[in-house]
């Protein structure tokens, strides 16, 4: 599998960072982070169109696009795994998942979405999503792949 995160916002040093690298540097699956900046004063609605534009134009074509959002579908870490391995059994090797900014997506993102996934119904900074993203890819790695992590 090659996985990218595409993000809105630039992350600087910090513990969400090192959150992020430290998962994404445990993982063997190659993942690249591609932040996005959508600058400017703008009402809520010219944003989201503004940061879907910028994302959807980050994606490369027939990638599996998975978009987090807190409407989304919840999964077990386990129901994640399983729909990764089902894509890669399809034959999908590349998954780009597209985190939103504040103003959370608008409906071309939710539309383009393969799957769209909540972290739960709680809102999280979107820096700190990266990492918990991160995570979530290595325990399905892990899971996946047998190894004990997912049960420590």
């Amino acid at each position: 599998m090659r996985l990218t995160i595409i993000a809105i916002g630039r992350a600087r040093s910090g513990t969400a960072t090192t959150l992020f690298q430290a998962y994404s540097r445990r993982l063997r699956w190659p993942l690249q982070l591609i932040e996005v900046d959508v600058a400017g004063r703008m009402s809520a609605g010219e944003r989201r169109t503004r940061e879907g534009t910028a994302l959807l134009g980050k994606v490369p074509p027939s990638v599996l696009v998975v978009t987090l959002d807190q409407g989304g579908t919840a999964l077990t870490s386990e129901a994640l795994a399983a729909r990764i391995k089902d894509w890669r059994d399809e034959g999908r090797r590349d998954i780009a998942f597209l985190i939103g900014g504040a103003e959370g997506h608008g409906t071309r993102i939710v539309e383009r979405a393969d799957l769209v996934l909540s972290l739960g119904p709680m809102t999280w900074p979107h820096l700190l999503v990266r990492g918990m993203l991160a995570e979530q890819l290595f325990r399905a790695e892990c899971l996946l792949s047998g190894h004990p992590y997912h049960r420590q």
